[in-house]
């Protein structure tokens, strides 16, 4: 079946749009595609510095012939709401079919050539676009995020023919913008467009394109005995800036390296998107670089290289001339300056921030063994290298540079570590800080976030979270679980607060294969360890994998509901069961299973095993489902003690978790 091809050639996108562009393209095809009738057997997107392209496989030369039913107004509406539906529809009052009281109306329209809906789907696509940033330029008044050159449209090799603000359509692209013939070609389907793109140097697919990029780099430092320090993000923004990426080594004048490596990496990374390389199998960085050029030199790139460690140099002078104005300064003028810093209009200023990090992190720090001086004196220190000029060039170092300027200040090595890594985790790759000092401070930090912005009401909604609240629980989460730390959250927020970190661990353990029910029918519990909530989650999870888990869950459900039955009838009767009076083995098997189970299943919660206390729980399952299927709870000279009993089994369960919250 025919393939439809479009091309929209631009000048630059900017990296950071071009993913979410090529989703939206093919989103947005999509939808007018289906509108239309018409499902494509494959439909892909690319996006590159210059073109987004669409190819749609399958698709008929021509619409379909359908008929649409239109519900309208009911009989004897206000004139005024069928004149209304009767212009929409394009009928009159006699074309219309009564049903049930409502007036239908039946509209067959033919099917349209394929090229038509196109020329429509592309113009729709072009001026409604999603892009984060536009422009309009020149006569054309198009909006577009740079200016709009060229639209190749071809359908079964056909050009599809429209125009757009004086931009025509055609089967003509071109390649890369220097090398090769440079000049356009015509591309009539995809093998076509992509062979030329190829012979024009130029790669489409992005993941082409870093799979080259990470190729050249690794063989330009295998030639010199050096590594790439590999960069995922910095990979994703370069791959978008070169059609025809060439990894190119440069030198750096080696003097630089004393200037810490993070500083180094920043201003590569940022300024010139720079990869970093070391010595194999050494730590540290090299004297050397490693750039992304869009063209294949003649010298091998010896005159880009060159010329990129000149603005290089230049860059990290000015690193060095932060760094040496830094050290003259100091913690304590920076620690002055946050008092003019707002933190937030309702939280106060940074230095009132630091106050309170400071008071709960002497509260923490007993609590992860840690020193409470150390502890203090980490916490005060914590946010000052916000005021110091590197931190001021390069934000993403705060924290880091205060470890630095810590140790280059003489100050005990586990304060600098507290005070380098409190920010962490920053993400689900980010490690979590393991020395007790930094655990106490990098809590304190994001529970003073947590607690503060609750208290002002601004938690997150919906997707918004322009305060990462989302992301400190989670961090508060993986540095209790992953150090295996026993905090009670009670202490430290109030009850939307802890309702918020059961959502954060269902995430989390929801992202390990727990289901959330299992979450929350321990959180029922009114536990707020998280550690002993995980440990419950899991043998719980291992449990109701069990034959035995699973018919005691039934087992479970049926008591609830004969004692939510009876509730409605009238109070159930308290106190624990007495033994059985009537001739039943059943029912004294039941009773004898309680019995037994009451001393081992409380030993066993107290030690915390609880993949002993769901073993001992296991008991139950034959007496109760015996129970189940051979005693008549009403019978009424029995009735309460057997509500009881039934109570008693709801009860014992109910010390592990709340298993009538638990689905199944």
């Amino acid at each position: 079946m025919p393939q439809l091809l479009l091309e929209l050639f631009s000048e630059e996108i900017p990296a950071r749009m071009q993913a979410q562009a090529a989703k939206d393209l093919e989103r947005m095809a999509r939808e007018h595609l289906a509108a239309a009738g018409f499902l494509p057997e494959a439909l892909t997107t690319f996006a590159g510095p210059r073109r987004l392209t669409l190819v749609a496989e399958g698709l008929p030369l021509a619409q379909a012939d359908r008929k649409e039913e239109l519900k309208g107004p009911r009989v004897g509406a206000p004139p005024q709401a069928m004149e209304g539906f009767l212009r929409k529809a394009g009928l009159t009052q006699d074309q219309l079919v009564e049903r049930d009281g409502v007036y239908m109306a039946f509209i067959e329209k033919k099917g349209r050539p394929t090229a038509e809906i196109i020329a429509e789907m592309v113009e729709a696509i072009v001026r409604g676009f999603p892009w984060p940033k536009s422009m309009i330029w020149g006569y054309k008044k198009l909006r577009w995020v740079r200016p709009l050159k060229r639209i190749l449209c071809v359908l079964d090799r056909e050009v599809v023919p429209f125009s757009i603000e004086g931009i025509e359509s055609g089967d003509v692209t071109e390649g890369h913008r220097f090398m090769g013939e440079a000049k356009p070609f015509v591309a009539k389907d995809f093998d076509e467009y992509a062979a030329g793109l190829e012979k024009h140097f130029v790669v489409l697919d992005v993941e082409e394109r870093k799979q080259r990029i990470l190729e050249g780099c690794k063989t330009l430092c295998f030639a010199r005995h050096l590594e790439l320090v590999e960069d995922q993000g910095l990979l994703d923004e370069v791959a978008g800036l070169a059609e025809w990426p060439t990894p190119v080594l440069g030198d750096m004048d080696p003097v630089f390296l004393s200037l810490p490596p993070e500083v180094i990496r920043t201003s590569m990374r940022t300024h010139q998107k720079y990869f970093a390389v070391r010595k194999a199998g050494e730590e540290g960085l090299a004297p050397h670089f490693i750039t992304i050029a869009n063209i294949q030199a003649a010298d091998g790139g010896a005159v880009i290289a060159a010329g990129n460690a000149k603005v290089l140099s230049s860059r990290l002078s000015d690193a060095r001339f932060f760094w040496d104005e830094d050290v003259k300064v100091g913690f304590e003028p920076w620690l002055k300056k946050l008092d003019g810093v707002t933190f937030h209009a309702k939280l106060g200023t940074m230095a009132q921030r630091v106050e309170r990090i400071v008071a709960l992190a002497a509260e923490i720090a007993p609590l992860v063994g840690a020193d409470v001086q150390k502890t203090k004196e980490a916490a005060r220190l914590a946010k000052a290298d916000l005021a110091s000029q590197m931190v001021g060039e390069f934000p993403e170092l705060q924290g880091i540079m205060g470890g630095y300027y810590a140790r280059t200040f003489g100050l005990d090595g586990e304060i600098a570590d507290a005070v380098r890594d409190h920010y962490k985790p920053q993400g689900p790759s980010d490690a979590v800080p393991p020395a007790p000092v930094s655990i106490a401070v990098a809590l304190a930090d994001k529970l003073d976030t947590l607690v503060g912005f609750f208290a002002i009401d601004e938690k997150p909604t919906g997707s918004k979270d322009p305060y990462a609240l989302r992301r400190a629980a989670l961090g508060v989460i993986r540095i209790i679980l992953e150090n295996g730390l026993r905090v009670s959250l009670a202490k430290f927020g109030k009850e939307d607060l802890i309702a918020f970190f059961a959502d954060r661990l269902k995430v989390t353990l929801r992202d390990q294969g727990k289901r959330h029910d299992l979450v929350d029918a321990v959180f029922a519990l009114g536990d707020d360890d998280l550690a002993r909530i995980v440990a419950r989650v899991e043998a719980l999870d291992g449990f109701l994998k069990t034959d035995d888990g699973k018919n005691l869950l039934a087992g479970y459900k049926r008591a609830s509901n004969i004692l939510k039955a009876e509730e409605k009838k009238g109070p159930l009767p308290t106190g624990a069961p007495a033994e059985p009076t009537a001739d039943s083995a059943a029912e004294v098997g039941l009773y004898n299973a309680l019995r037994m189970l009451d001393k081992p299943l409380k030993e066993a919660l107290a030690k915390e095993d609880f993949t002993g206390a769901m073993t001992q729980l296991a008991e139950l399952r034959g007496p109760v489902d015996a129970y189940l299927d051979g005693v008549f709870v009403n019978e009424p000279e029995h009735r309460d003690n057997r509500l009881r009993t039934l109570a008693a089994v709801r009860d014992a369960m109910g010390q592990v978790a709340d298993f009538g919250l638990i689905a199944g």
